[in-house]
C-alpha cells in the first residue's frame, strides 16, 4: 500500500513540447509594410496563416500573432540600387497568452506580380531590376517621337531628329524616376523558418 501511495506522489515528467529545428511557418500580414514609408524599427503584425505541428500535435494553432519589426528599408534608386526591406520576427504568442521569444528568418514572400524575392543570405526582400523596363520605356517614347517627327516634318531627318528628342526625354523619365518598391500588402503571406528549436511549453 505504501508503495502504491508512494508512486502516486513521484511527479510525471513531461518533455517540453517544442518546435523543431527546420519547421517552417506561413505568416499572414495583418498591415502593409513597404519600402517607399517603411523605417527601421517600425512594427509588422502577422498572424499564422498555419499551424505549426510536431509529433502529430497542433504546437502553434492558426491565428496565433506574431510581432516582427523592420530591420533595415531602402528605397530603390532613381538610377541605381534595388529596394531592399529587412524583417525580423521577434515574437509568437499562443492562444493561451504565452508570448513566446522567436528568431526564424525569411524564406520567402509573395511576388504579388512583380520581382521581389527574398535574398536568402541576407535575410532581406528584394525588388527586382528594372533595366529591361526602363530600356522599353526610351525605345517607346523614342518610337513616338521618331512617328511625330516623321509626320511634322515629313522627311527621315524629321524622325531622326524626333527619335533623338524623344530619346531624351525617355532617359530624363528614367534618370527621375524611381524603380519598384518592395510591398508586402496586408493579407500576403511570407513564409519563414526557424533554424533552432523553440520550446513552447
Amino acid at each position: 500500500m505504501r508503495l502504491a501511495i508512494l508512486a502516486l506522489t513521484i511527479p510525471v515528467l513531461s518533455v517540453a513540447a517544442e518546435i523543431p529545428q527546420g519547421s517552417h511557418a506561413l505568416l499572414r500580414l495583418v498591415n502593409s509594410v513597404t519600402t517607399r514609408t517603411a523605417r527601421e524599427g517600425d512594427y509588422v503584425y502577422m498572424r499564422t496563416a498555419s499551424p505549426i505541428v510536431a509529433d502529430g500535435r497542433v504546437l502553434v494553432p492558426v491565428d496565433s500573432y506574431v510581432t516582427g519589426v523592420v530591420s533595415h528599408a531602402q528605397r530603390s534608386g532613381r538610377v541605381t540600387g534595388r529596394a531592399e526591406l529587412g524583417l525580423r520576427i521577434d515574437t509568437l504568442t499562443l492562444p493561451s497568452g504565452k508570448v513566446i521569444k522567436v528568431s526564424p528568418h525569411l524564406s520567402s514572400v509573395d511576388a504579388e506580380g512583380t520581382d521581389q524575392k527574398v535574398e536568402t543570405k541576407e535575410g532581406t526582400v528584394e525588388q527586382g531590376g528594372g533595366k529591361g523596363v526602363d530600356a522599353e520605356r526610351v525605345a517607346k517614347i523614342s518610337g513616338t517621337g521618331a512617328a511625330l517627327g516623321g509626320i511634322t516634318d515629313r522627311s527621315w531627318s524629321g524622325a531622326g531628329i524626333g527619335a533623338g528628342v524623344g530619346g531624351g526625354v525617355g532617359l530624363a523619365y528614367v534618370l527621375l524616376t524611381r524603380g519598384k518598391e518592395v510591398e508586402l500588402r496586408q493579407g500576403s503571406t511570407i513564409d519563414v523558418v526557424f533554424e533552432r528549436p523553440v520550446t513552447v511549453d
